[in-house]
């Protein structure tokens, strides 16, 4: 690997992020025990855990589930909306309201079948009990990607209460060799990072309002298909891992107005190996703070601030599909310092990690038989 330091070339190619960074195979921390919390679901994609214990878990054909502490699974929840099953399309993220207590709001990403094609739309609703089981009722609609295209690839669809209380939601740009620009254009909600209140009106401090070609929830834009996103412990800002194509996977600080490049700058290539645009992001672009070459697939995002496990305090963790692992990222400041990627030896596809109030890590198989495995600390 060609040092940057010391008297080098002023031609030397730029250092990709992440190029230089150690990356290890590693085993669990003394004390850290992984086990099946849950098991029996089908492809499940999102995860929320409910403040007295047990958690609600989407299956992407379209069921929503309630475990209990103990990690039975309930019958699907009934109300749930229709969702278009078709490819990576179906029911995906799940989210509660800050004030979930007091309101008991539940949101929900799902693709939507719809005039022209799908896309990815949010709705909300209320968990109540109904005879022996639940339903999602008084659902509605808050938000709908604009417009809909017929493909059944990138729905992106993290969803993401930011601190002041808005949702940040994540979206792909449907991966249409015709409209693969629309990433880059302010009239589509495609490749977007949107910003929505809880009801689904616009925040009167959203980048782009004075631009009137412009869609009023977008936040961000020039993202390909974004599976992961968290709040910085520290800072509250947006961050978020996103899939590249044939490499060039993407971990990203989402901040009001930037763009994110795609498909102008990346470091992935067509899935047939021929280049697609260019690797270094000019002024006006922001470059990634991490990639990977070749593609991990990261899905799900989680900071762990925990002591429970004491040398993962600070990491930040994603899921990975092609790659089969569940990875944790060290960091200094907003630069990573080294890769460690876990669980190789299970050879599961990790769709979602999420913290636990205790410590614990949760993860999300994507498998027919998938389940919901936890993390826990030393005692």
């Amino acid at each position: 690997m060609a040092s940057l330091v010391g008297g080098a070339s002023l031609q030397a190619q730029p250092v990709r992020p992440g190029q230089d960074v150690p990356v290890s195979r590693g085993a669990l921390p003394a004390g850290a025990a992984l086990s099946t919390w849950a098991k029996g679901l089908e492809h499940p994609w999102g995860l929320a855990l409910l403040p007295e214990g047990g958690a609600l878990v989407t299956e992407r054909p379209g069921r929503l589930r309630v475990v209990s502490p103990g990690g039975e699974l309930s019958r699907p929840v009934a109300g749930v909306p229709k969702v278009d099953a078709r490819g990576q399309g179906g029911l995906l993220d799940i989210a509660l309201h800050p004030d979930f207590a007091r309101n008991g709001w539940v949101y929900l990403s799902y693709a939507e079948a719809g005039e022209g094609g799908n896309s990815t739309a949010v709705a909300r609703g209320r968990l109540v009990k109904e005879g022996g089981g639940w339903r999602f009722a008084e659902g509605q609609v808050v938000f709908r990607q604009s417009p809909k295209f017929d493909s059944t690839l990138h729905f992106g669809s993290r969803l993401v209460f930011a601190r002041d209380g808005t949702l940040f939601v994540t979206l792909g740009e449907r991966s249409s060799r015709e409209t693969r620009g629309d990433a880059q254009g302010l009239d589509t909600h495609h490749g977007k990072v949107v910003r929505i209140r809880d009801d689904g009106s616009v925040p009167p401090d959203n980048p782009f309002l004075k631009d009137k070609r412009a869609l009023p929830e977008i936040w961000s834009l020039g993202h390909r298909n974004p599976q992961g996103a968290a709040l910085h412990p520290g800072t509250g800002e947006l961050w978020m891992v996103e899939h590249g194509p044939r490499g060039g996977d993407e971990l990203n600080i989402v901040r009001a107005g930037k763009n994110y490049g795609w498909p102008l700058y990346t470091y992935g290539r067509e899935y047939s190996g021929g280049k697609i645009g260019e690797e270094a992001s000019p002024p006006g672009f922001e470059p990634p703070i991490h990639s990977w070459v070749p593609s991990v697939s990261p899905s799900g995002l989680a900071f762990y601030t925990s002591s429970t496990i004491p040398a993962w305090r600070g990491s930040l963790f994603t899921g990975a599909l092609s790659g089969q692992a569940l990875v944790r990222l060290e960091l200094d400041g907003e630069k990573v310092v080294r890769e460690e990627r876990l669980l190789t030896d299970l050879g599961r596809r990790i769709r979602h990690v999420v913290t636990g109030p205790a410590g614990e890590l949760y993860l999300l198989t994507d498998a027919r038989d998938g389940q919901i495995l936890v993390i826990r600390g030393g005692r």
